[in-house]
């Protein structure tokens, strides 16, 4: 990995205790490659890259001087400030190394998964997301299918600057928490042709039940279902008998997928006679929730997990886990027994008496 604090790193050398170098996203990404999780591969742009670039040019002290004296209620004084201060981060220049360097992995990146300029998702990996007590996800930016040196070095530019986005101030803000404390990574990791992607989480998100795993599902890439622009498939499945209890089919409209003309991600319609079709098969359902079922028992909570199936891979190895988080609403309450007497089998017979999970 070089020096201490190396510019770039690979996933694989990250675990959980990476945060500081790596942000969240990225040192968990580490963690579930070191854990046996199948995860596309990838390397990081660590927060010494960020901290060498903004501190040349004296842009650091640009930025906090901006930041001064803000309300995070005063949203046209954020919008302001974040509009000033993403110009003049994406306005400045790498350095030659830091450029080396990126373009180094990238090339090894390619060579590994024997795709010339293999397409990437680039992803925020700020170092206060993903803390139990405080929600930081979602506030930085992530950019699908990006292809070739120059554009994984502008959407690194554009994800660095997304750690001013109002919404991110005025957050930091109001939690109180200080801006120079947050530093921000970027994961550039392999893009996964996703025939089908979402969300599972290994508690019921609705009702806290922890013998519960919920999947959410539906074509294309994930962000339809992150971004809410679909309404999702909903699985239910026993976290214990592994049973699909429950499958509610939604009808999905939209999809995103690669435009291999432009080689970007596009919005299509979803054909009228696949709109109200499962989105994904009852094996892969159980196959994803003994994932979740692994992720959570390695990581010892409730998990928030993003995942795909990649069209491109085999059917025994085509499904990837794309990042983890710990699930923060329900699993910072107390935990109550799920059944009467708490005991699996009760719970087991429970849920096949009433065809149902018990809450």
């Amino acid at each position: 990995m070089g020096s201490t604090s190396p510019i770039v790193c690979w996933f694989e050398d990250c675990n959980k205790d990476s945060v500081e170098l790596v942000g969240g996203k990225c040192s968990s990404l580490g963690e579930l490659i070191n854990a046996g999780i199948r995860v596309p591969p990838g390397f990081a742009v660590t927060t010494e890259g960020y901290l060498r670039f903004i501190a040349e040019d004296g842009i650091t002290e640009q930025i906090f001087k901006i930041l001064e004296g803000l309300d995070h209620e005063d949203l046209p004084a954020l919008e302001a400030a974040s509009a000033k201060i993403r110009e003049a981060v994406e306005n400045l220049p790498f350095s030659e190394d830091f450029e080396d360097d990126v373009a180094e992995f990238y090339r090894q990146l390619s060579t590994i998964c024997c795709v010339p300029a293999v397409p990437v998702a680039v992803r925020s990996s700020a170092t206060a997301e993903d803390l139990p007590d405080a929600s930081f996800a979602g506030q930085q930016d992530t950019f699908l299918w990006v292809r070739g040196i120059d554009d994984v070095l502008l959407h690194v530019k554009k994800c660095f600057s997304s750690l001013f986005t109002a919404r991110a101030i005025a957050y930091r803000i109001k939690m109180d928490f200080p801006h120079d404390q947050v530093a921000i990574s970027v994961g550039i990791q392999k893009m996964a042709n996703s025939h089908t992607a979402g969300v599972m989480f290994t508690i019921n998100p609705a009702n806290g039940d922890r013998a519960s795993i919920v999947i959410n599902s539906s074509f294309g890439f994930g962000e339809t279902v992150v971004s809410g622009e679909v309404t999702p498939d909903e699985f239910l499945v026993n976290k214990i008998s592994m049973e699909l209890l429950n499958r509610v089919i939604s009808k999905k409209e939209l999809y995103y997928t690669v435009d291999f003309e432009t080689q970007t991600p596009k919005l299509y319609d979803v054909p009228v006679e696949r709109q109200s079709i499962q989105s994904i098969v009852d094996e892969e359902i159980i196959d994803l929730a003994e994932m979740g079922k692994r992720i959570e028992k390695h990581y010892g909570r409730p998990m928030d997990i993003e995942w795909a199936v990649d069209k491109d891979m085999p059917a025994e190895a085509n499904i990837f886990i794309l990042q983890a988080r710990p699930e923060t609403v329900w699993s910072s309450k107390k935990k109550e027994p799920v059944a009467a007497t708490g005991s699996a089998l009760d719970h087991i017979l429970a849920s096949v008496m009433e065809g149902k999970s018990l809450n």
